[in-house]
């Protein structure tokens, strides 16, 4: 039990990159994750500066934009997943456009966030990526205490 009395959580911190060339959309994003485990452990506003953040943080999850300044984010997409393919990259788009989507999905991203979002969404697709209950707890694993095994 933790101080409060609730029972621990099974997740230490959760390392963030948000991509987008849109300072209000970071700060959306921000503020979608200030609450939980999660920590912005980095920002970038382009492709470039995305893929030099990935590869210096190596972050749990990284939100990208998809059409950005300097390299766009499926480009940025595929370069990340080709210095870690088991990099977990959810895109963001705006309406309209599927096809940059279904391209993503191809280049390797593990999901996407239609813009403009709801924070109910972007958590709900989070916790479906990194495998996190409703909790945002990471699932019990076999032969873990408590399971009464």
């Amino acid at each position: 039990m933790t101080s409060d009395g609730s029972p621990p959580s099974e997740v230490s911190v959760i390392k963030i990159l948000v991509v987008d060339d849109a300072i209000f959309m970071r700060s959306m994003i921000r503020d979608i994750f200030a609450r939980g485990p999660f920590v912005i452990a980095g920002e970038a506003e382009n492709g470039l500066e995305a893929v030099r953040l990935y590869q210096e943080l190596r972050p749990d999850l990284t939100t990208m934009d998809i059409v950005m300044p300097q390299m766009d984010g499926i480009t940025a997409l595929r370069e990340i997943i080709r210095f870690d393919p088991a990099a977990k990259v959810v895109m963001c788009s705006a309406l309209g456009q599927e096809a940059l989507i279904a391209e993503s999905i191809e280049a390797g991203a593990c999901d996407f966030i239609v813009k403009p979002f709801q924070p109910s969404r972007v958590l709900k697709v989070v916790q479906s990526v990194l495998g996190l209950d409703d909790q945002l707890r990471l699932p019990a694993l076999p032969g873990r205490p408590g399971e009464g095994r």
